[in-house]
C-alpha cells in the first residue's frame, strides 16, 4: 500500500475547510499518514483555538490512515535537512514531515508555498 504524507499545514487546511483542502480527496486520504511531530503541531493549534484536548486529538488523527512515530532515522534526516532548508525558514515539524516522506518514498502534501523550491528528491504537492 502506497502512502501520502500530510504536513501540519495541509492537515489544518483540511480540518478547517480552508482553500486547497478540496485537493485532499477521499481517495488520497485513504493512504494519508503524518509524522507524530506534525500531529503535535495540529493538536496544539486546535487546543489553542479552544477545542477540548480529547476532541482536538480525535480531529487531528481522524483523516489519517496512520500516525507515524518519529524515530531516530527520521530524526537524523530532519537534522540533516537544516542546511538545504534554512533559507526557506522550515521548522523542525516541516523537516520531520519531509524526513518521513523521504523514508517512505512517498509524496508530501503541504499548504506551504515555500516548499516548491526545495530540491530534496521528494515529490512535493502544494495544495494552494
Amino acid at each position: 500500500m502506497s502512502s501520502i504524507v500530510l504536513d501540519a499545514s495541509a492537515l489544518l487546511a483540511l480540518l478547517n475547510g480552508e482553500p486547497g483542502s478540496d485537493k485532499l480527496t477521499p481517495e488520497l486520504l485513504n493512504d494519508a499518514v503524518s509524522s507524530a511531530v506534525n500531529l503535535a503541531e495540529v493538536q496544539g493549534k486546535l487546543v489553542e483555538k479552544g477545542v477540548p484536548t480529547d476532541d482536538a486529538w480525535e480531529a487531528t488523527i481522524s483523516p489519517l490512515r496512520e500516525a507515524v512515530p518519529f524515530g531516530t532515522d527520521q530524526a537524523k534526516l530532519a537534522g540533516n535537512f537544516i542546511v538545504q532548508t534554512r533559507s526557506f525558514g522550515l521548522s523542525l515539524g516541516d523537516r520531520a514531515c519531509l524526513a518521513l516522506a523521504l523514508t517512505l518514498k512517498a509524496p508530501v502534501y503541504t499548504a506551504d508555498k515555500s516548499w516548491k523550491n526545495l530540491k530534496l528528491g521528494i515529490r512535493i504537492n502544494i495544495i494552494r
